[in-house]
């Protein structure tokens, strides 16, 4: 694989991210791309009977995608990239407005493991989706996206504070309140402003998942830009591997071997307990649907379902340079070096030595590099979808990453050639 494949991946890439500020703009843009190489929406509702080629579903902040052959046997086994499509973040609570000291504000809530530091004195847009009310009564969902400087979480000067170069904690609760004009809280400003930008009417506005997103866009860094810094690296850098990989393996079959498939969860970032995360019967009943669909019996479900191979791809940690300590002294991945395979022998990851060598095999038909991945034994490492995939389906799983540094914050950093390697080596796996 040469640079240039590398660098037109990462362009790619980062308008994906940049398209996709929220979990459900991350399934639209999906979704985009996926009709466009021929794939067909089915929705819970339709008659999915006969369904092969490309197909796929969305809920909310998720999306199931699959690719059947013409002529595949319905105990086809699978080949699973699981993701997450949600990222920590500030959002916005029911009743946003609030102010004080002749400052208007809004009032958000944190939404997963988020440093606060980063996000302080930077321009906010806000992004999400409006449920709105539809002409027959059902209600109806429209995205918004405000890449504009509406907000910003304004830092305590270092006058007033001599102490916050200490590592003095910030008030969760208190201080975290972005500023958005002057003057005292107005009753649905902030209502109509996001109305006005999504072209509805106020009145209309039922209920709302709305955030915050930084609004700098994402680029490259470095003296050879060999480096790419985003918002929401973790874990976009995954889904869109994924989307690539998923539309080649569909493009390229010529046995169907396998059968690829997407699962974009949402609130991993929070423990993926909800009807769009990993931890839901989700993407259980959807591939369970679609063998039935195809005439397929209990028998070649549970077929399908033992020959199949999940490969659960999430954002690593690549070695810090100014905390070294922190990291295993063996196992310090570097940028630009592969994606990691994540090992932790308490289960917080999945890996195991048979999915470590269908990885690496993998790797070595995409020519591409892989390096290996354990925590600290100080410090407890954290966990992925892979582990609650591993236990609802019963399926070999791998856990794999792009290393990366600053992995939470609004802005992260990973290698400019790793997303490409991810995307080579999921599209090795999808197609056997």
């Amino acid at each position: 694989m040469t640079p240039a494949p590398h660098r037109s991946h990462t362009d790619d890439l980062l308008s994906f991210i940049a398209a996709s500020p929220s979990p459900y703009h991350v399934v639209a843009s999906a979704a985009q791309r996926l009709e466009k190489a021929g794939f067909r929406e089915l929705r819970g509702t339709d008659d999915w009977t006969g369904a092969t080629g490309g197909c796929f579903v969305t809920r909310a902040g998720a999306l199931i995608a699959w690719y059947v052959p013409e002529g595949a046997p319905t105990h086809t086994p699978f080949r699973i990239v699981g993701t997450h499509t949600d990222s920590p973040n500030l959002r916005i609570k029911p009743s946003p407005d609030t102010g004080t000291a002749g400052w208007r504000q809004i009032g958000v809530e944190i939404y997963g493991g988020v440093p606060l530091n980063t996000w302080l004195d930077r321009d906010l847009g806000i992004s999400g989706r409006l449920a709105l009310r539809g002409p027959d009564g059902t209600p109806r969902n429209r995205l918004v996206q405000i890449d504009e400087p509406l907000l910003r979480v304004p830092q305590l000067a270092i006058h007033l504070d001599r102490t916050v170069n200490e590592g003095v904690a910030l008030d969760r609760q208190r201080h975290i309140a972005p500023i958005w004009a002057l003057g005292d809280p107005q009753e649905g400003a902030l209502l109509r402003r996001v109305a006005a930008a999504a072209e509805e009417d106020p009145a209309d506005v039922l209920g709302w998942d709305l955030m915050l997103h930084d609004i700098q866009p994402p680029g490259y860094l470095g003296v050879d830009r060999e480096f790419v810094v985003s918002s929401r690296l973790d874990n976009q850098i995954s889904v869109h591997a994924g989307v690539t990989a998923l539309v080649e393996a569909a493009t390229g079959v010529e046995e169907p071997r396998y059968i690829p498939v997407l699962a974009a969860f949402d609130h991993e970032e929070v423990g993926s307990g909800s009807e769009t995360g990993a931890q839901s019967p989700l993407l259980e009943r959807v591939l369970s649907r679609s063998v039935s669909a195809r005439g397929g019996s209990g028998e070649d479900w549970s077929r399908a379902l033992s020959g199949a191979f999940c490969v659960s791809a999430d954002m690593a940690h690549a070695v810090h340079p100014n905390y070294a300590e922190r990291h295993d002294p063996d196992h310090r991945p570097l940028p630009n070096g592969g994606p990691t395979v994540k090992v932790n022998v308490n289960q917080r990851y999945a890996t195991d030595s048979t999915g470590i060598a269908v990885f690496t095999a993998a790797c070595e038909r995409a020519g591409a590099p892989w390096q290996p991945f354990v925590s600290n034994n100080a410090m407890p490492c954290g966990t992925s979808i892979g582990p609650l995939t591993a236990a609802r389906l019963g399926v070999t799983t791998v856990d794999v990453g792009v290393p990366g540094l600053s992995m939470h914050s609004a802005r992260e950093l990973c290698g400019a050639d790793d997303p490409a390697y991810l995307a080579a080596i999921l599209g090795a796996i999808m197609a056997g």
